[in-house]
């Protein structure tokens, strides 16, 4: 397998396609390898148009979704980001990249000691890793973006607190077989402005908060 033409295709006829045409993460793309953030079972699937399953019943996004998020997050160097299901590692590391600094919760030990070893070996970046529970928010911190990796019925408005101003969070929002990907901005002091990105649909964070039910 000739893993730069597998690369360079991924990008032109995955990522472009779906409008993310920023050279700034086009390049992000060559320079995160992302067959080091796959298990060793799914490297030869690793740019492919895929979910991969990380095991513990996770899977990695696929990466014109990544893209897609990275783009849209509007990145500046030094911004704090909070996110929310580490994964693999990988999102982390191309956030951090662009200068971001980093923190990531993951629930699942066994995905957190994952990403802490290929986070490792990719190289330095500054992302702090947490062994812990994101759904309802994380810690006092205040962020300038937050990232929902796991799709949940309804934003919960403890993420709208941690927003620094001006921040923004990313979140799929609803209940399969219709979600939504959206962006919800601090335009100021309880006051937010959302935008609509696409449809998907990705398995929910755990312990999310499920909306009442109501039976008769």
């Amino acid at each position: 397998m000739d893993i730069e033409q597998a690369r360079f295709n991924m990008v032109e006829q995955q990522i472009r396609t779906w409008e993310v045409l920023d050279q700034k993460i086009l390049d992000l793309l060559f320079t995160v390898r992302r067959e080091e953030f796959v298990p060793p079972a799914y490297r030869l699937l690793a740019f492919a148009d895929l979910e991969l399953p990380l095991g513990e019943g996770e899977r990695m996004w696929t990466p014109k979704m990544e893209a897609r998020v990275v783009q849209d997050l509007a990145l500046t160097p030094g911004d704090d980001v909070l996110e929310i299901g580490s994964g693999s590692g990988y999102l982390a590391a191309l956030l951090a990249t662009l200068g971001a600094k980093v923190t990531s919760v993951e629930i699942v030990p066994e995905l957190a000691r994952m990403a802490r070893e290929n986070l490792a070996r990719a190289g330095p970046r500054e992302v702090t890793l947490h062994t812990g529970d994101g759904a309802r928010g994380f810690g006092r911190g205040e962020y300038d973006a937050i990232v929902l990796t796991g799709s949940t019925p309804h934003l919960d408005p403890v993420f709208l607190r941690q927003l620094k101003p001006g921040g923004r969070v990313f979140a799929v929002v609803g209940e399969a077989p219709v979600m939504t990907a959206r962006i919800v901005r601090w335009v100021g002091a309880d006051s937010f402005a959302t935008t609509d990105l696409f449809e998907t649909v990705i398995a929910p964070l755990r312990n999310v908060v499920q909306p009442a039910r109501f039976a008769l």
